[in-house]
């Protein structure tokens, strides 16, 4: 029998409530309070602070707009790995600031130079805006730190959850016919990778409202993400080439969440292009649980360690 988490149950209680009431006075969703809404649950929820040796900002180069970036170096004395780490929100909400307390634990776990993109969000900068920063940041990540005078290991590995998620696989698929570009891993928490909402039919109807995301929030998010005229299916990487030029892929899904069962398909089509894949379940959390950290510690901590496990495999 399917369970949510006992720790999440009074919190879900009253998030439900509270969006009942909020339905009922005449709310409506917009790009403003998507993201107040984010950031303000992830700032009630992930609050101890951890210290980076180096925290700086900058840019990445690229044609047409440069990226900003947040760099966050663990160890700055130590030739470190690089981790790009992007952030989730629905392709509309998040930003580094918001994302700023996960990046340190992630810098910090995975004994990686992090670095967080600042990409371009829709409504205001539809498909592809986003999905091409985060490109250009692989692609101008060694010059970016560079130019700090930051010393480094040669090795590129990309993060992200939600729609961060969907970045990862998207550029990843991009990277697999790029030889001059080379992603070592990715390790994704609850990506989405289908905007067509066909191949996860069962996960949107099973956790439909409830579990903090609700389905007609996805597909609200899509609708504004993907605008008239692209086609989303051509978006989507999941209908995107598989080969064995992928990276090595950690998949993180969770039970009560819409997207879990593309997730699992994804992680699946990984393996069969003979690329080595990881897929970790947590069979009583909802989406979003990473910006949960005060009511979920220890799910975050094995969540936290398993990104170090395989990052560093």
């Amino acid at each position: 029998m399917r369970q949510v988490s006992p720790k999440l149950v009074p919190f879900l209680e009253q998030f439900n409530a509270t969006v009942a009431k909020m339905l009922e006075a005449g709310f409506a969703p917009n790009a403003t309070n998507a993201r107040e809404g984010l950031a303000n649950l992830t700032k009630g929820f992930v609050t101890e602070p951890r210290e980076v040796a180096i925290v700086q900002d900058d840019l990445a180069f690229a044609e047409g707009y440069n990226v900003p970036v947040r760099i966050y170096n663990p160890a700055p004395e130590k030739e470190l790995p690089v981790l790009i780490y992007y952030h989730g929100g629905g392709h509309m909400a998040g930003s580094v600031t918001v994302y700023d307390p996960i990046c340190r634990r992630m810098a910090l776990a995975t004994q990686h130079i992090v670095v967080a993109p600042e990409y371009r969000l829709a409504p205001e900068n539809p498909y592809p805006a986003g999905e091409e920063d985060a490109y250009a940041v692989l692609l101008g990540v060694w010059d970016t730190l560079n130019r700090r005078e930051m010393k480094y290991k040669k090795e590129l590995s990309i993060a992200g959850d939600s729609a961060g998620g969907a970045l990862c696989t998207a550029v990843a698929s991009r990277a697999q016919y790029d030889f001059n570009l080379h992603i070592k891993k990715q390790a994704i928490i609850y990506p989405c990778v289908d905007y067509t909402m066909t191949v996860s039919e069962k996960s949107y109807h099973e956790n439909a409202v409830g579990y903090l995301l609700h389905t007609a929030k996805c597909a609200w998010y899509f609708d504004n993400y993907i605008k008239r005229g692209a086609c989303r299916k051509d978006a989507s990487p999941y209908f995107k080439d598989f080969t064995d030029g992928l990276p090595e892929t950690l998949v993180i899904t969770a039970e009560f969440c819409p997207l879990r069962d593309e997730g699992k398909l994804y992680y699946e089509k990984v393996k069969e292009a003979g690329v080595r894949a990881e897929h970790m379940h947590f069979d009583d959390m909802p989406h979003t649980f990473m910006n949960l950290e005060n009511l979920v510690k220890e799910e975050c901590e094995q969540v936290y360690a398993r990104f170090a496990e395989f990052l560093n495999s």
